[in-house]
């Protein structure tokens, strides 16, 4: 065999060689090709773009106060549009630190973050780190599912280069900023930003920046409020990022490492408390605008000023809380045994399905004695309780009450942090109050408390709370009787009367006093302000249930819900808070019937206005109901009862310029106080919606008032003293202690001009008519 035989040709040799490359090069480029082919077909059958370019979130229902505070929103979904330049820098550095530092740098698709996650998933072992960039994660939440296939993956990767190739990249952060889910029903970063922290982006610090970034990846598992720990560490793993990009520097770091993470709890992501005026808007927006109310953005701007409320609402707090704590302690609300379990986590199970009630924290006691009360708080807090923050409890802590009542290690109870740091012993109370104030100029509500705490009770005192409203409707009375001729200075006995059932209209009566004592002949101004039942009863005899029925319907009181009986001389009849503020309205505006009202303007979600209210003002377009004389007597009148009467502790206060009037009902089953100064009438209510006795020694003077000076004191801070003027056609005289006009009387008494008394010398020529009047009085 020759040496020619035994060698290959060159052209084989050659072609070994290019059978394993041509193999090589179709197994890359056939996927590649069907990949690209698979792209071609795809790529036309992707969503229009039309929803991002035209973006149309359901933006819930918002309710605001006059000055522009967030009280309330409605709506599946809590969102809040922001533009792109509105959100601070370092907002959008903590999204790009824990979501895609690269966004600015790629084209939809991070090529160097998909090797990167790839690695760290192969040394880890498992699929811990993900790959999608901002704009793949706009695509899926706009357009497809979150289910974990190929499929998906493929569409959501062209649909992100589609969204690259159409919108710019500030364009599409702006969208990611907007949309994304953040837990708490809230989308979007601006919406989180309100529920977790109550504030606008613009007043967020770099750790609660760094909170919301670490949201998206998991809103469930890293909410700060569900899952603190958890929360906090992700809030860490953003703050690295940050620092690691340069982002922040070493200081801003450190600082916001040592930052303690305090996000809202329960209902408390609106600035200020207006949970039943916000439902009353939400009826009435429903009312006229059905679905869109919770869809459309609308937006109310209400009469509510933000200070009031915030006032009302604390005073109310404190009223309520303060009758409780003249009251006995109830004992624990539940018991949860620590020999199972005293962990932290042990804890939070237990307390988990106890309702929050604002700053009524719930807790498990650690530990109790006489002396001292350790307890783990629903959130992590532990609250060392002695001193006099045990008084209220202290019986429960001795060995001498019944297991369920006695605090002990185990029980569930309620703390509260004062406001001088320290804790005490609560517990929810069970008596309800109420609180509502507004402009007597044109009726538009400053403060609507319609309750103690929304949450767990929702029935509006202010508006479908009908209580009989016992000394605080004495005005009404005396106001008709001053247009039968009646003046401040009538002398009315104040003596004992019996009544039998045809009478009274139910069964037989014998009125007494609150006090049960009888003081005999005085004048109807010391009467009223020492609230003298015997006298209120004899002036109504004297005017007739009948005119008074009718004369109250001026006020704008239902005629029906107040039976013509001598019962109305005491209030026995039906009204709501709010009734009572149109009535005292019209005493503390001279004279006119205004309308209350809650909402000031509606506006779309582009602040075009739907609607405007356009009130009735006194002294404008409101209808006149009373004599500005009588208006005026009242007022006079009414001062004195806070000067010198049941309401005397209101002078604490400080000021000249206060009227009212207290109100407590047979038993002490109602408790109440209305009272105004010209720019604002208050009325405060207390009481148990089932109703029994507050109890012997409680009045409107001693629990009702203090709500409504505690609400005054901060409403009229800086609000000068006003001057009541005295209208035309009146007459102020000199009288003597008998109501008689008496040069050397020494008191100084306010008369309609026609209804001057004689002076002292001329009395004897109208004896036999004076003499008529004293049989029908006495």
């Amino acid at each position: 065999m020759t040496s020619s035989q035994n060698t290959l040709p060159h052209d084989m040799t050659s072609r070994w060689w290019f059978y394993p490359i041509l193999a090589s090069l179709a197994l890359f480029l056939v996927p590649l090709l069907l990949l690209a082919l698979a792209a071609i077909l795809t790529y036309p059958t992707l969503p229009s773009l039309e929803s991002l370019t035209d973006y149309q979130p359901k933006i819930p229902l918002r309710v605001y106060s006059a000055d522009g505070a967030l009280l309330g929103e409605f709506g599946e979904e809590r969102r809040a549009l922001v533009k792109i330049g509105e959100v601070p820098d370092l907002m959008k550095k903590a999204i790009l630190a824990a979501e895609d530092d690269r966004f600015y740098e790629h084209g939809g698709v991070d090529y160097m973050g998909v090797l990167r996650a790839t690695y760290s998933n192969f040394t880890s072992g498992g699929a811990k780190q993900g790959a999608s960039t901002i704009t793949m994660q706009v695509a899926r939440n706009f357009f497809l599912t979150k289910e974990k296939t190929l499929s998906r993956k493929f569409n959501e990767v062209l649909l992100a280069l589609k969204i690259e190739h159409n919108l710019n990249k500030d364009e599409i952060l702006q969208l990611y900023i907007n949309q994304i889910y953040l837990g708490q029903r809230a989308y979007g970063f601006a919406a989180a930003s309100q529920v977790y922290f109550g504030k606008n982006l613009n007043q967020l610090g770099v750790p609660e920046m760094a909170m919301l970034a670490g949201l998206p990846k998991a809103p469930s598992a890293y909410n700060p409020i569900v899952n603190p720990k958890r929360a906090r560490l992700r809030q860490m793993y953003v703050l690295r990022r940050m620092h690691e990009l340069h982002f922040i520097d070493t200081p801003q770091f450190e600082a916001a490492q040592q930052h303690p993470m305090v996000a809202r709890h329960g209902n408390q992501e609106f600035p200020v408390k207006a949970d039943y005026l916000a439902e009353m808007v939400r009826q009435a927006v429903y009312e006229r605008y059905q679905e869109d109310t919770y869809t459309q953005g609308i937006k109310v701007y209400t009469t509510i000023r933000q200070q009031d409320q915030a006032a009302a609402y604390k005073a109310v707090r404190k009223g309520v809380l303060d009758y409780d704590q003249r009251h006995s302690y109830r004992g624990p609300e539940g018991f949860v045994d620590l020999r199972e379990g005293n962990s932290e986590e042990d804890m939070e199970d237990a307390l988990q399905d106890v309702t929050d009630g604002d700053d009524l924290i719930p807790a498990v006691v650690q530990e109790a004695s006489p002396n001292i009360v350790r307890a783990y708080c629903k959130g992590g807090q532990i609250a060392e309780v002695h001193g006099e923050g045990l008084k209220f409890a202290q019986r429960a802590l001795g060995d001498k009450v019944a297991l369920n009542q006695r605090i002990r290690a185990g029980s569930i109870i309620r703390v509260q942090q004062t406001e001088k740091g320290e804790w005490q012993i609560v517990q929810l109370p069970q008596v309800e109050a109420a609180f509502v104030s507004g402009s007597p100029h044109d009726g538009a509500i400053y403060a609507l408390i319609g309750g103690f705490d929304f949450n767990r009770n929702q029935f509006n005192h202010i508006i479908q709370a009908w209580r009989q409203p016992g000394s605080s409707f004495k005005p009404f009375i005396y106001s008709s009787a001053l247009e039968k001729g009646f003046t401040p200075a009538s002398v009315i006995n104040d003596a004992p009367l019996s009544f039998s059932a045809e009478e009274t209209g139910s069964e037989a009566w014998q009125p007494k006093n609150f006090d049960g004592k009888f003081e005999g002949p005085m004048r109807m101004r010391q009467a009223l302000t020492k609230s003298k039942n015997l006298v209120s009863i004899r002036i109504l005899q004297a005017i007739t249930p009948q005119y008074a029925q009718d004369y109250i319907t001026k006020f704008g009181f239902d005629a029906a819900k107040h039976p013509a009986y001598l019962t109305m001389a005491l209030g026995a009849g039906s009204v709501t808070p709010l009734q009572m503020l149109t009535g005292y309205s019209v005493f503390a505006n001279g004279g006119f019937r205004v309308a209350p009202y809650f909402i000031q303007r509606i506006e779309d979600a582009k602040g075009n206005i739907l609607s405007k209210a356009e009130p009735i003002v006194a002294g404008e377009n409101a209808e006149q109901v009373i004599d500005v004389r009588n208006a005026y007597t009242m007022v006079r009148m009414m001062q004195d009862v806070v000067r010198h009467g049941t309401a005397i502790h209101a002078m604490q206060l400080g000021r000249s310029d206060l009227a009212g009037k207290t109100g407590t009902t047979s038993d002490s089953m109602d408790a109440w106080f209305c009272g105004f100064q010209p720019t604002v009438v208050g009325i405060s209510w207390i009481g148990f919606d089932t109703p029994h006795s507050l109890g012997d020694k409680e009045t409107g003077g001693g629990a009702a008032l203090p709500i409504w000076m505690d609400y005054m004191a901060k409403a009229l801070k800086d609000v000068p003293e006003a001057v009541y003027s005295m209208p035309e056609n009146m007459l102020a005289a000199s009288i003597n202690n008998n109501g008689q006009r008496d040069a050397n009387g020494g008191l100084i008494e306010y008369f309609y001009k026609e209804n001057l008394p004689p002076e002292t010398a001329a009395l004897s020529a109208g004896k036999a008519q004076n003499e008529a009047v004293k049989d029908q009085l006495f």
